[in-house]
């Protein structure tokens, strides 16, 4: 589902929300990484968080809530901090080219800034919570920004 946006305006999108849920990494599809097929982006993105490539390949079967909870229990790769925006952004990619109903979906959005909508999990690194909470809280929207990125890659792949 498209929503309408005016022009220039930002969507900020959810899981939860009707307003493109499929940019969320929860989001059931296919995603092929680095070896190993994943049932989503979230699944993906969670193996990364380890160097063990049979601790990864077990993320295959996850949903994304499973993988997530399961993320928090493996040996953190040492060098995870200054690498996982940029993993975040390749899966991202990997995501959005492997689908291409995606893709398209993506595209559409235009040069509109793209919103994660965190307000219930309070995530302010990954999205922007809007909650009382959160209210003055900076959401730094990483998913976002990397969503922002893909999309402008693929545009200048496709030129």
């Amino acid at each position: 589902m498209s929503p309408v946006c005016a022009e220039g305006e930002a969507i900020r999108f959810g899981r939860k929300s009707d307003v493109f849920p499929c940019f969320s990494n929860f989001h059931t599809c296919k995603v092929a990484y680095d070896g190993i097929t994943y049932k989503n982006s979230e699944a993906a993105w969670q193996a990364q968080k380890t160097l063990d490539v049979s601790d990864r390949a077990r993320f295959a079967g996850y949903s994304g809530s499973g993988a997530k909870g399961q993320g928090r229990k493996v040996h953190l790769r040492p060098d995870w901090e200054t690498v996982k925006d940029h993993l975040m952004e390749e899966i991202c990619y990997a995501k959005f080219t492997q689908n291409p109903e995606l893709k398209e979906t993506l595209l559409s959005t235009g040069d509109k800034t793209l919103i994660e909508n965190t307000t219930g999990w309070h995530d302010n690194y990954w999205g922007s919570c809007s909650c009382p909470k959160c209210i003055n809280k900076p959401g730094l929207n990483h998913l976002g920004m990397a969503l922002m990125k893909v999309r402008a890659r693929i545009r200048r792949e496709e030129s």
